[in-house]
């Protein structure tokens, strides 16, 4: 494990991880009855998510995805494991712009019924998202980086 952590991949983790702090942090605002503190809470982490997405599908596009560095026995696990994280990511961000977007429209009623599902979901893909980063970075060093423009360009 001495190696150095690559800069946008550790970047993106902290940024979701601020994210997933913030929802946390907002729920508890809105348990308190602090509507406006709820908001601003869970504006902050929404921003916090798409300052993640910009970075990693910035990554992704320009430099491409780490494949899994460690052994050889594990990968089929890292696979299961990571299909399961980006499911994961994939509704939860689904949900976070809608439950952003009820929110947002005063529709309470809504809102208040998709919310704490919506919470849960993104906590958990966060926290899987962190696996995913140690796995890759920390705990082996990852594999080939492919960027998509050269995947698709054949260069």
């Amino acid at each position: 494990m001495n190696h150095t952590l690559p800069i946008l991949p550790t970047l993106s983790t902290i940024f979701i991880v601020l994210s997933a702090v913030c929802v946390v942090i907002g729920w508890y605002l809105i348990k308190k009855r602090n509507i406006e503190a709820h908001k601003k809470t869970m504006t902050l982490a929404a921003i916090f998510a798409l300052v993640f997405f910009i970075i990693y599908m910035s990554r992704t596009i320009f430099l491409g995805n780490t494949s899994f560095g460690g052994p050889d026995d594990i990968k089929i696990y890292y696979t299961i494991f990571l299909i399961f994280h980006i499911n994961l990511a994939t509704i939860g961000a689904i949900l976070g712009v809608i439950t952003l977007y009820l929110g947002y429209k005063n529709k309470i009623e809504k809102h208040r019924k998709i919310g704490p599902i919506t919470s849960i979901i993104w906590v958990f893909s966060a926290l899987t998202g962190v696996a995913v980063y140690l796995l890759l970075y920390v705990f082996y060093t990852g594999g080939e980086t492919t960027s998509l423009i050269k995947a698709i360009l054949g260069s």
